[in-house]
């Protein structure tokens, strides 16, 4: 598995700024325990629900973040993602390419798959996230 980077970055009501970085392996539980920290810092209040996009990124690792920092439980479709991303980043994207994104981080193991193409919806995997390897595959 390719080693993920992830960069958390949050500013609380007094302007003071917190930057965490997580490179390697990433799992689940480290993600949560870093959004738990930022909370206990005041940096995940309810007034505040936009991320910065970073520099650099691609579409595709915005909506990797996305969906870990707000989608990791429950299943959801690419119009529940496409809301979300022009929520977050404050920039619009098409249904088509949220549409397609899905379907490669579903290929790469990313995401479990469910439904027709109508009414296609998708999951974190857990075992991608937390790096367990195992023999059972997704329906």
């Amino acid at each position: 598995m390719p080693k993920s980077k992830l960069r958390f970055e949050t500013e609380d009501e007094s302007g003071v700024k917190l930057t965490i970085t997580l490179e390697g392996n990433i799992s689940r539980e480290k993600v949560l325990q870093v959004l738990d920290l930022v909370e206990l810092m005041g940096g995940l209040s309810g007034n505040s629900k936009r991320i910065k996009s970073f520099e650099g990124s691609t579409k595709l690792e915005k909506i990797k973040k996305l969906i870990v920092e707000r989608l990791p439980v429950g299943w959801f479709s690419s119009r529940d993602v496409q809301a979300e991303y022009e929520e977050l980043y404050g920039e619009p994207i098409r249904l088509s390419t949220v549409s397609t994104y899905l379907q490669r981080l579903h290929s790469s193991g990313f995401l479990l798959r469910s439904g027709s193409r109508a009414m296609r919806t998708y999951k974190l995997n857990s075992m991608s996230v937390s790096d367990v390897s195992g023999s059972s595959r997704p329906r």
